[in-house]
């Protein structure tokens, strides 16, 4: 089954869901992200799915657990389920990265707090309120998704 991507901006992030976990029996979703510049989501932890990254531009330094990573285009690594982890985009014209989960709760994720993506590029930037951010933790419990602590610092 062949499903149309949807795209949906995600905090100051632009993410393509190219292929949703429903299109298969298999589970597997793959989104396509571009992130700007000093992005970096909350230290976070995913109880159900290993989360598979592969740069495809861009330079971008990984935390996951106590072992950080420096990945730049073509190279790949995985956060498994029960590691807390998070990144941050290095170089200064962002970074694209493909990333793989088999069960679809970052897909979700991404869904419930995503807004439609108005056009191709990145949304204007915001820093996140409190208010965002409490809206953010609660919808990860909901798809199995703890956040642990603030986004990787410069």
């Amino acid at each position: 089954m062949t499903a149309k991507p949807e795209s949906v901006w995600f905090i100051n992030s632009h993410v393509t869901l190219s292929r949703p976990s429903a299109a298969s029996a298999d589970g597997m979703s793959v989104s396509d992200h571009r992130l700007p510049f000093g992005d970096s989501p909350p230290l976070h932890v995913h109880h159900r799915e290993d989360e598979i990254f592969h740069v495809v531009e861009g330079v971008v330094r990984f935390r996951v657990g106590e072992t950080e990573t420096v990945a730049g285009p073509g190279e790949s690594l995985v956060a498994p389920k029960g590691v807390p982890h998070t990144f941050r985009v290095e170089s200064p014209d962002g970074a694209r990265m493909l990333v793989m989960t088999p069960c679809g709760d970052f897909e979700g994720l991404a869904r419930d707090v995503g807004r439609p993506a108005e056009h191709p590029g990145l949304p204007e930037p915001a820093e996140p309120t409190p208010a965002m951010i409490a809206a953010l933790a609660e919808a990860a419990e909901r798809r199995r998704i703890t956040l642990l602590g603030p986004p990787m610092a410069a």
